[in-house]
């Protein structure tokens, strides 16, 4: 099920489930994941994007493997909150995933995350091009995660 509103979501994920953050570009998907607790996001991996069948092996094997309980989908809007090409291509990834995996898939939006993980691995990590590439979709997966775990901790303690 697509969910929108962190209400909907907060709702229906149990309590010490872990939550998955995703990340979803062109050519790869940034993977988060959750402490037990909902406190940290912990970027995990950059999957390479392949045929769909192949990516959702690979999601199901992850969920499976740390017991997730929902996942966070990164929603790329426009800065006026409007949906573009890259929105579209996002929910009908959701959409598609939500028919192959029974978990609840929040979309959150993800203005300017990529751009504030950018920041933060230049100017504090001092990272490479190279290194920054190989790097910043997991930690904006785990950036757009923790936004959520912390308006669920904001908003629901």
């Amino acid at each position: 099920m697509v969910i929108q509103e962190l209400a909907e979501f907060a709702a229906i994920i149990k309590k010490h489930d872990r939550l998955l953050g995703l990340d979803l570009g062109t050519k790869t998907i940034g993977v988060a994941i959750s402490d037990v607790m909902r406190m940290v996001a912990s970027p995990v991996e950059t999957l390479e994007k392949g045929k769909f069948s192949k990516d959702v092996v690979k999601l199901k094997a992850l969920i499976a493997k740390e017991e997730v309980g929902g996942i966070v989908l990164g929603l790329p809007r426009e800065m006026d909150g409007t949906d573009g090409k890259r929105s579209q291509s996002t929910r009908a990834f959701a959409s598609n995933l939500s028919r192959e995996i029974d978990l609840p898939i929040l979309l959150w939006d993800e203005r300017l995350s990529t751009v504030a993980v950018e920041r933060t691995l230049i100017g504090e990590a001092d990272m490479t091009r190279k290194r920054r590439a190989e790097v910043v979709d997991r930690a904006a997966a785990a950036y757009i995660l923790q936004g959520v775990l912390e308006a669920l901790e904001y908003q629901y303690g």
